[in-house]
């Protein structure tokens, strides 16, 4: 018998009406199991695991009854970490809306464009962020806007909590492929895209995160947020309200290292999400050394992979706690795992230097050439993967779908290769990579030869357009804290380590890196900032060093 692709599925069920399980329900079940047992922790403040719950059901019984919010709807929420924006995700997910964070940090008009684009009906703003609710507001002409703390613009959070106290809003049916997260990507490359993220989707994202990076997690645990909730930091909050784990939230809006360390051993922390440069700061901080922090069982860095030197610093610092994980927030996270035993503080063949792991369990990862062939070990192509944690494509934006699948594949974007073992390596993003006479240059590999320098503290390496060789690299850095960049010479330093070919034609130095709002140092805004200091070198009829 054959069967055509517009034919019923085996079994007649089709993804779009399989019944999945509400992600709230999460907060549900550990709100049955543990009620009084401390689920949120901010500041001084705690909350039990059934005082969330019955603020979640309060706020999505708001959202019905007094805001009309109904299954479908996008509610824009724009806010630094606290509990109402940790919570506001439940309260979405309950009654089948879309949460749709955003990166505080951006403008009002930046803002305003996530509103527009994501097709928002109404927004939770803090009441720090006034003039992001006007922009909103007149962009994307929202029914309301709902103020944590007092604002002009909107009626008070915590008031409306207050008056729907008890009550609970009946959810409607959650099917796998029903939205709940629009996950914005940082727009490195462009105006940012909403990652459309489903219920079914997440429910294996939260199964594999506990199966891959944090085995054996569960109530006695505690995680601490060091990052914002509205992307990565997140996800793996969820994750821990599906084993009952305590969520402790820093007091302070920047990162205060001190005060990380000392909440991790007051509150014995025992897992951490972060990025490298983040995790980096932890780690160099002197506090590092002041607070007992032998509670850690899993510190999980992601967002990019971790300079050599920075992870040996790390476990020598923490022991080995150190897990990697490779993903994209279209595939939220699930394409690779490098668990803690296979992080070696000696270099030698067992370390695997640069490797980001292997495949996470449901997940199959290629490496593909530009004709989405699979290549063979050792070959660099594009990263490609396919499984139940990829996203279901970008809102409302067929012509950036069209680019990111082929043959059912996602692809990353992002280059590599695998070893004979099954090991994936980052070589970097495709749109880092430069052509210098007719080779492919790869940053990654010089921006790791250049931080073997004892001075160096960090590095970025771009292509910039040369007359003679097409492309030529340059090298930002900054010097360890006390170090006179003048005191470097840094080609030569690089000249035994690297092809001359690969060497920087010009190397800079700052106080200081650019970074993200998530702690990430992007080549896009390395580029801004040479650009706006007007360093970006621009070179003549010369040899090639």
């Amino acid at each position: 018998m054959t069967r055509s692709d517009q034919a019923a599925p085996l079994g007649g069920v089709s993804p779009a009406t399989t019944r999945v399980m509400n992600l709230a329900h999460f907060l549900t079940q550990s709100a049955r199991r543990l009620p009084n047992a401390i689920g949120f922790v901010w500041g001084e403040r705690q909350w039990s695991w059934s005082e969330l719950e019955a603020r979640v059901d309060a706020m999505a019984d708001a959202l019905v009854s007094r805001f009309g919010v109904r299954k479908g709807d996008r509610i824009l929420v724009q806010s630094s970490n606290n509990n109402q924006m940790f919570e506001s995700m439940f309260a979405c997910f309950r009654i089948g809306a879309v949460w749709v964070p955003t990166n505080f940090r951006q403008s009002p008009d930046e803002v305003a464009f996530l509103a527009q684009a994501s097709g928002a009906r109404g927004m939770i703003c803090h009441a720090a962020f006034p003039a992001h609710a006007v922009a909103c507001q007149q962009a994307a002409q929202l029914d309301f806007v709902i103020a944590i703390g007092s604002a002009d613009f909107g009626p008070d959070y915590d008031v409306i909590v207050e008056v729907h106290l008890g009550k609970r809003a009946e959810s409607p049916p959650i099917f796998r492929d029903d939205p709940c997260w629009f996950f914005f990507t940082s727009g490195t490359t462009g105006r940012p895209k909403a990652a459309v993220l489903t219920h079914g989707q997440m429910a294996f994202v939260i199964t594999n995160h506990l199966c891959d990076l944090m085995p054996g997690t569960g109530p006695s645990d505690a995680s601490i947020v060091v990052a914002p909730l509205s992307h990565g930091a997140g996800v793996h909050q969820l994750v821990q309200v599906a084993h009952g784990v305590k969520t402790i939230l820093p007091a302070a809006e920047k990162l205060d290292v001190a005060a990380i360390w000392q909440l991790v051993e007051r509150w014995k922390v025992s897992n951490l999400f972060t990025v490298p440069t983040i995790l980096k700061m932890l780690i160099e901080d002197p506090s590092v050394d002041r607070f007992d922090h032998s509670s850690l069982r899993y510190v999980i860095y992601a967002g990019a992979p971790m300079y050599r030197t920075d992870q040996k610093r790390a476990l020598a610092k923490l022991g080995p706690v150190l897990v990697q994980y490779f993903g994209l927030g279209e595939v939220t996270g699930a394409i690779t795992v490098l668990p803690p035993h296979l992080h070696s503080q000696e270099d030698g063949p067992e370390a695997r230097i640069g490797t980001c792991g292997y495949d996470r369990t449901g997940m199959q990862v290629e490496i593909q050439d530009e004709a989405g062939r699979e290549v063979e070990a050792g070959t660099t192509g594009e990263i490609c993967v396919i499984g139940p944690a990829v996203f279901a494509g970008y809102y409302n934006n067929p012509d950036a779908n069209a680019k990111a699948f082929r043959n059912g594949w996602f692809r990353t974007g992002d280059l590599g290769h695998r070893d004979a073992d099954g090991f994936i390596y980052i070589t970097g993003r495709a749109s880092d990579m430069y052509i210098s006479g007719g080779s492919n240059i790869y940053p990654r590999e010089i921006e790791e030869k250049i931080l073997a320098h004892p001075d160096i503290s960090e590095t970025a390496v771009l292509g910039v357009p040369d007359p003679v060789w097409g492309e030529v690299g340059i090298a930002v850095c900054v010097t360890r804290e006390g170090v006179a960049a003048s005191s470097i010479d840094l080609r030569a330093f690089l000249e035994d380590r690297i092809a001359r070919y690969k060497l920087p034609k010009a190397v800079i130095f700052w106080d200081a890196m650019p970074k993200s709002a998530y702690g990430k140092i992007t080549k896009k805004m390395i580029r801004e900032e040479l650009e706006r200091r007007g360093e970006l070198p621009v070179f003549g009829e010369t040899e090639n060093a």
